[in-house]
């Protein structure tokens, strides 16, 4: 390709809009252009390296048995609510409606009409296991697009779906995966770190983030330099110790405490740690059949993990109350704790009527509490002793409250959120928190989706069973960006030869003069007739734009043609991984730039 016909053009300045280094030099770099926020363009040389990527997976999911597939983007809305993921979804649904008003939504994810797909054609355990996938456009309504490619409304996404006959099927497809996905990566240079995840809307049971550590990430991990446990800030487990454990229980005595509404406050006006607190935060919890107010329970010095706290109660979304929220419900915000409180959900029809707590009993000192509310505990709470906690009264607190005694939860589980420094669960070590990229996922989805729409088979004994499924999925665009973002310097891309939009770039200096011409034109057939894929820049600029541009652009290996070296019958070679160029004689050239490009 000659650059005086290459469709984009490179940029000098770095545009105002761009976040991240990924970001810059695709703009810069003319592979990319923005239609709207999370809407690209792909332009010649960013689509032709979104193909390699394509490829490399391509690759790696057919050695794996991987059938590819193509599914529509517009799929009838129905799928959604049969799974439940029009509510847990619904806030990143593209929706449409036809000329007959029925309604659609652009796939955000296709597990639905995979699974939809699968149980027309699958009827026995023989036709199992299948490892089903696609590399098509996915839709979603991301409220803050971001970083470039990182966070798009309209993306590429290699999904897969296994389909298997029991549970270690499943583990079987899943550790396939798992491998083919670090080498996938590797294939691309970007170096990725598995890490314990978050399931979300997918559900499921276990799920692995593989993910590319970068201060521009929007993903927290806590990593164990230890033994090498590696988790999403999301899910992390760590050693969680009593603080206040040994000592005997004391009377419950109330006190006064105005103006003091946050734990910090609470906690240096009673000189004592926040520890020593017990915090009070409310949620709404939602499900497919109703919504329930939830009060947390957790020690002062801690916050939630609201994924950890979805999971404990089996929720498909929380939503937090805020104090004025809390108020109405009949919390004291600043002043809550759940002494005094009936634990247990509403019923159906009070969560249908709106109801988030109307019914009360009688808190300390007589006060009115709110009752029928679910109360999930930390469970480092039941293990402290005479705790501060709030009296459910306007400036009141108490002191010396303690679990069981005086109050007890309808959960107790792990729902603290992991921070630097705190003990690796499984080796003690301080965990590190970095931040990354996420490159891909994989999910045990297990049956699911398979009992939502009724994908059975029939096993060895003639009895019908729900397929075990899992899925696992990769943003082409998002890895694009992550080669670029593990892969670049101050002077531009670096691109690993297997993604290279092109192999070699020839810069011809004062392409103008006929020796220089028939030299750079020469080789340039030579290098295709190789089957080379060559970038040939023939235009009429300064040596420094040229190799500025040669530089950006980031192809392995740069070829310069001119007047001076030619007199000597010489070219320049220079590696783009290379600090130093080196001369090679005109005559042969093209070996060895074979012999340079291995």
């Amino acid at each position: 390709m000659r650059m005086s016909r290459l469709f984009g053009k490179t940029l000098r300045q770095v545009p105002a809009e761009a976040e991240t280094p990924s970001h810059r030099l695709l703009l810069r770099a003319g592979m990319v252009q923005q239609v709207s926020a999370g809407v690209y363009a792909y332009l010649p040389l960013g689509w032709a390296v979104l193909e390699k990527i394509e490829r490399i997976i391509r690759e790696e999911m057919d050695r794996e048995g991987g059938q590819e597939m193509r599914m529509p983007s517009i799929l009838p809305i129905e799928l959604y609510q049969q799974s439940g993921r029009d509510q847990t979804m619904k806030d990143i649904l593209f929706r449409l409606t036809d000329h007959h008003d029925r309604e659609f939504a652009l796939g955000p994810t296709h597990e639905e009409v995979f699974v939809e797909v699968f149980k027309r054609n699958a009827r026995s355990y023989r036709d199992l296991p299948v490892l089903l996938y696609q590399i098509a456009p996915k839709f979603r309504d991301e409220p803050r697009p971001r970083g470039g490619l990182i966070r798009l409304r309209q993306f590429i996404m290699k999904d897969l779906y296994s389909f298997d006959a029991d549970l270690d099927g499943l583990e079987a497809s899943y550790r396939k995966m798992y491998d083919a996905y670090q080498r996938i990566f590797g294939r691309c240079g970007v170096p990725t770190v598995p890490v314990l995840a978050d399931s979300g809307a997918m559900g499921g049971r276990d799920t692995h983030e593989f993910i590319y550590l970068t201060e521009y990430g929007e993903d927290s991990c806590l990593i164990c330099p230890g033994c090498g446990y590696a988790a999403n800030a999301e899910v992390a487990a760590f050693v969680k110790e009593p603080a206040h454990a040994g000592e005997e229980p004391a009377a419950m005595q109330e006190i006064d405490t105005p103006g003091l509404y946050t734990i910090q406050a609470l906690a240096e006006h009673l000189g004592v740690p926040a520890s020593r607190t017990c915090k009070a935060v409310f949620y709404s919890a939602v499900y497919r059949d109703r919504q329930e107010p939830v009060f947390v329970a957790i020690r002062g010095d801690m916050e939630v993990n609201e994924a950890k706290l979805r999971g404990a109660l089996g929720a498909l979304e929380l939503r937090y109350m805020s104090d004025q929220e809390a108020e109405k419900a009949g919390f004291v915000a600043g002043s809550a704790s759940a002494v005094g409180l009936r634990a247990g959900a509403l019923s159906h029809e009070e969560s249908e009527a709106g109801v988030l707590s109307h019914k009360t009993t009688s808190g300390p000192g007589g006060a009115p509490a709110p009752g029928n509310v679910r109360i999930v505990a930390d469970d480092l709470v039941p293990l402290e002793r005479n705790l501060v906690a709030g009296a459910n009264k306007p400036d009141k607190h108490l002191l010396n409250v303690n679990y069981e005694r005086d109050w007890r939860a309808d959960v107790v589980a792990d729902i603290a959120h992991a921070r630097e420094g705190y003990l690796c669960a499984q080796c003690r070590s301080p965990m590190d928190l970095q931040r990354g990229v996420e490159m891909g996922q994989v999910f045990k989805l297990g049956t699911k989706y398979a009992e939502d729409f009724g994908a059975l088979f029939l096993d060895a004994e003639g009895k019908q069973r729900p397929a075990v499924m899992g899925s696992y999925g990769i943003g082409v665009e998002r890895l694009l960006a992550g080669v670029i973002e593990a892969n670049h310097d101050e002077s531009g891309i670096i691109w690993p030869r297997a993604l290279a939009p092109y192999d070699v770039h020839i810069v011809a200096l004062q392409p103008e003069r006929p020796e220089i011409r028939e030299a750079a034109e020469g080789l340039y057939g030579e290098l295709l007739a190789d089957g080379l894929a060559v970038l040939y820049d023939d235009r009429e600029e300064s040596p420094g734009v040229k190799f500025n541009d040669a530089d950006l652009l980031g192809m392995p290996l740069r070829v310069t043609v001119s007047p001076r070296n030619l007199e000597k019958g010489s070219l320049e070679l220079r590696l783009r991984t290379a600090g130093e160029s080196e001369l090679v004689p005109a005559e042969g050239a093209a070996a060895a730039i074979r012999q340079r490009l291995g």
